[in-house]
């Protein structure tokens, strides 16, 4: 799905090129294409629609991202299309290996964002976003056995996000809340709902990155999950990671990740790496 997903998007891109160049956005204020295929950082998405397209204009981004952790290994591939800066749509798709059992789970995701007001940059307000992302898991087995009551969900977050030029000793600040309703255990990566209960829950989301200059940026994200199976704990993700931006169309990311417990597993701890292709 993915893979031709991606084709798709580079025809388009190429063919909007030929009517707009889409490089209105201000360097890196298209962020990435985070874990689930949402424009954002690497496990929070952001208000930002992905490309650089401002009105009038498409715009989009591929992106790979591996995190590798003590016991587990994710595997993402993603793409997104943004158009006049207000809808993005994205796809994305996840292979999760689990060592200690020497098995994968894989994920599909489909996602759409709209930015209701506000601006990152050029107004006063927050630019504010409402998104959707819905999961469909390929393998069931490991999250039935621990309780998951579904393989497919949807989340919807609500995103706010503004960039304070010279907010932090005289560098740019970039500031981002979310509120999320899910039924997903660990994404979804171990289903959805327990026992029964598929009922939403409500989460935080937070990011903050410092650009040291137009090209570099240090900054910290924090994902509240719900913790809803009772056979296993969920614990909250968090990292820390440097992106670099050396030109519109080219990005990389590298965070260190603490994801806490998963499926029993204890302190998953390691690294996560994201290439991204932008227009």
């Amino acid at each position: 799905m993915v893979r031709s997903l991606s084709r798709y998007l580079a025809l388009l891109l190429c063919l909007s090129a030929s009517v707009s160049q889409a490089d209105s956005k201000i360097l890196a204020t298209s962020g990435l294409l985070q874990v689930e295929g949402s424009a954002g950082g690497g496990i929070v998405p952001w208000s930002v629609i992905a490309g650089y397209g401002s009105a009038d204009e498409w715009g989009g981004a591929l992106a790979a991202t591996q995190l590798r952790v003590d016991d587990f290994e994710l595997d993402a591939y993603a793409v997104a299309l943004g158009i006049d800066n207000r809808w993005e749509f994205s796809a994305a798709q996840q292979r999760l290996s689990v060592k200690p059992l020497n098995l994968e789970i894989d994920q599909d995701i489909v996602g759409a964002k709209v930015r209701l007001f506000g601006d990152v940059i050029y107004n006063k307000w927050p630019q504010v976003s409402l998104g959707l992302q819905y999961k469909k898991n390929r393998d069931n087995a490991v999250p039935f056995a621990l309780g998951a009551d579904k393989d497919e969900g949807l989340d919807y977050y609500l995103s706010a996000t503004k960039l304070l030029v010279g907010g932090f000793w005289g560098h740019n600040l970039l500031l981002n809340a979310n509120l999320r309703a899910t039924q997903a255990n660990q994404a979804g990566l171990l289903g959805f709902g327990d026992n029964g209960d598929s009922s939403y829950d409500l989460v935080s989301e937070l990011s903050a990155a410092v650009f040291i200059n137009r090209h570099w940026a240090l900054g910290a994200e924090y994902r509240q999950k719900p913790d809803r199976l009772s056979a296993v704990k969920e614990d909250d993700w968090k990292d820390v990671f440097i992106g670099y931006f050396p030109n519109k169309r080219l990005a990389l990311v590298v965070a260190y990740s603490d994801l806490g417990d998963i499926a029993g597993l204890k302190d998953q701890r390691g690294w996560y790496f994201s290439l991204q292709l932008s227009h």
